[in-house]
């Protein structure tokens, strides 16, 4: 089950990342794909708030890795800088991946075959200045449950 959801803006967009938060769980990989500026970084915003972060979160551009307490451990990746997968290797990515806390992933286009059987790719596209369309693509049923559980959510659909 695919899920596709347009948000009308920057608020939309961090509220429905605030209800994939409170769905979250230890060990769940969100991969995001969408282009500079789409709102990558919004949404992540918005999962932590989910999750009561209370630092203010930003992306990692030039650390490639912030982590957040929260409910649970977010590890918060940005590759825009990365030039090639293999890159992933030395960040010890494993512990992340397949951890105890919740991996989102910017342009996670870029290590593909690096990434879990099971993760929620989510694809932002630029709809005009201020909408977004946003996919959600399940890889594994742990995925397609999430996102059953999503689509009931009030409110959620435009």
């Amino acid at each position: 089950m695919n899920l596709t959801i347009i948000t009308k803006s920057p608020e939309e967009t961090k509220n429905l990342g605030k209800e994939v938060g409170k769905l979250a769980k230890r060990g769940d990989l969100l991969a995001f794909y969408g282009e500079l500026g789409a709102g990558k970084t919004c949404f992540i915003q918005g999962i932590s708030r989910g999750l009561e972060v209370k630092d203010y979160v930003t992306s990692p551009s030039f650390t490639i890795i912030n982590e957040y307490q929260g409910k649970i451990p977010i590890f918060h990746f940005d590759l825009f800088r990365l030039n090639n997968a293999e890159e992933i290797l030395e960040l010890s990515y494993k512990e992340y991946f397949y951890g105890e806390g919740l991996t989102v992933i910017e342009w996670a286009e870029k290590i593909e075959q690096f990434l879990p059987k099971e993760h929620l790719k989510i694809d932002i596209k630029f709809k005009d200045r201020y909408q977004r369309t946003i996919s959600f693509i399940p890889q594994g049923d742990r995925f397609n449950n999430f996102l059953e559980e999503l689509s009931r959510i009030e409110n959620i659909r435009d």
